[in-house]
């Protein structure tokens, strides 16, 4: 938001800040810009977006350490007790299905996810690119990708098209540990080889976000429209002329400022009954979470991360990664014994999963915004001596809701003792394919003569899981 300021005075007489006096929008002068007039330029956007475009959304909600498969969503209760799951297991909606005992509120709406049982990462180690690439050849995450295809920002609104929620989005006094910002945080939405312009928009809590903008004027000009507006497009000729020396983090914080929906990544602006509905920060405390080395990145702010990512999709954003830290649960006195860690995790994405998909049923956005969750790897099947689970890629936890997907679905399955598939094994790139072919009608894209045919040939290559085409 763009926020104009009379120099003169800093209080009017009622007590207001002058420079809450007016705020101008791209899409509305002299007023905030609307839910209704998001959605409808993301609509206008999508329709004009060209060849193989759609107006859909994902979230890709990243479980990172290594979320174990049995203690999420197949507890194997009829395995022998050092491979079943140690908390026991919940009747879902769907009937003979049974997912971990911290998933109650997710049971109650399994009908409205399709979840694999049968998914692989192949990956048994904290290497998030591969995974969140697909394992594609251009070794670009799948919000570069995207952002690729469509440009890097919403023609209309200015919102970045490809965006991280980190906790840092919801409270900027939260540190992350510095090598994890430097250098394994990047690598979820990295852009391989397509280049830094095509690396997700990360707020880290608002920094440039959360500076208004502001024009010092005359009290008497304020009622001048048209010295306003010539005053905001010199605004923008002089950023123009410098926004060539600049990187594009900084440029697209100045698109998201300057055309009104600054207002997306604030919190502030939500329904507080809406804000309670997500909030989960009441499940634990950070301290308690954060004393475990394995545990140190791990917040209890999930579900206002799942809200805003929920908000800058409705304001024009395509592809919301939401990085949820701590799942390395190997019980070694670096996290609680007996996977203790579930305790805290496990109830705030039961939660924070929940409240996204309800609430998007209620705004008829369910078929519009897919939800996807998964981590880099699951967890070994024995528990080890500690009570706990190592680090395994051979089945991997994978959940989807919504965005158009036949739901109500548990696909594939895994052995007696959750070792390995028995049916079908679902890898990286399908998943890849999957999202790809929901964001795109794949077909008409290979006509669109804009896309390089390197991009076409990574999303349109791959098989799709089946079961949900």
């Amino acid at each position: 938001m763009l926020n104009l300021t009379d120099g003169r005075y800093d209080r009017n007489c009622q007590g207001f800040a002058r420079r809450d006096f007016l705020k101008v929008g791209a899409l509305g002068f002299g007023g905030a810009l609307t839910l209704a007039d998001l959605l409808a330029a993301k609509a206008q956007a999508g329709a004009n977006g060209g060849d193989g475009f759609t107006d859909k959304s994902v979230v890709f909600l990243f479980l990172q350490g290594g979320p174990s498969h049995i203690e999420t969503f197949d507890p194997k209760m009829t395995a022998p007790a050092e491979y079943h799951s140690i908390f026991g297991e919940t009747q879902t909606s769907i009937p003979g299905v049974t997912f971990g005992a911290h998933f109650e509120k997710m049971a109650k709406i399994a009908h409205k996810m399709s979840v694999l049982r049968s998914y692989a990462s192949g990956n048994g180690g904290h290497t998030y690119q591969g995974v969140a690439s697909g394992n594609n050849k251009m070794k670009a995450t799948m919000g570069s990708i995207y952002s690729r295809v469509v440009g890097t920002n919403d023609n209309n609104t200015g919102m970045p098209k490809n965006i991280l929620v980190v906790p840092e989005a919801i409270d900027a006094e939260m540190k992350m540990q510095s090598n994890f910002e430097t250098s394994a945080l990047p690598t979820l939405t990295h852009p391989g080889d397509l280049g830094a312009t095509y690396g997700a928009f990360n707020p880290k809590g608002g920094g440039v976000l959360k500076e208004n903008m502001q024009l010092r004027l005359p009290q008497e000009r304020f009622d001048d429209r048209r010295f306003l507006l010539s005053q905001l497009d010199r605004i923008r000729r002089d950023a123009d002329a410098s926004l060539d020396s600049v990187d594009k983090y900084q440029q697209q914080a100045f698109e998201v400022i300057t055309r009104g929906v600054s207002q997306a990544f604030d919190l502030s602006n939500e329904d507080p009954a809406t804000i309670a509905r997500y909030d989960t920060s009441g499940l634990f405390t950070n301290h308690d979470v954060q004393k475990w080395f394995d545990m140190r990145r791990a917040t209890n702010l999930l579900g206002k991360q799942m809200l805003m990512a929920r908000r800058l999709c409705e304001a024009g954003c395509g592809f919301v990664t939401v990085s949820d830290c701590g799942w390395d649960m190997h019980s070694n006195n670096n996290s609680p014994k007996n996977l203790g860690a579930m305790e805290m995790l496990g109830p705030q994405v039961d939660h924070a999963v929940s409240a996204f998909i309800e609430d998007l049923e209620e705004r008829g956005l369910s078929d519009k915004i897919l939800l996807v969750v998964t981590g880099e790897m699951g967890r070994t099947p024995r528990i080890n001596k500690n009570g706990g689970r190592d680090h395994y890629g051979s089945l991997t936890p994978l959940v989807f809701s919504g965005g158009g997907l036949p739901m109500g679905k548990v696909i594939g399955r895994s052995d007696a003792n959750a070792t390995q598939p028995v049916t079908e094994r679902y890898s990286p790139p399908n998943m890849l394919a999957t999202i790809m072919h929901t964001m795109f009608d794949v077909g008409r894209l290979r006509l669109n003569q804009s896309v390089p045919r390197d991009i076409i040939d990574v999303i349109g290559d791959g098989t799709p899981i089946k079961e949900l085409v």
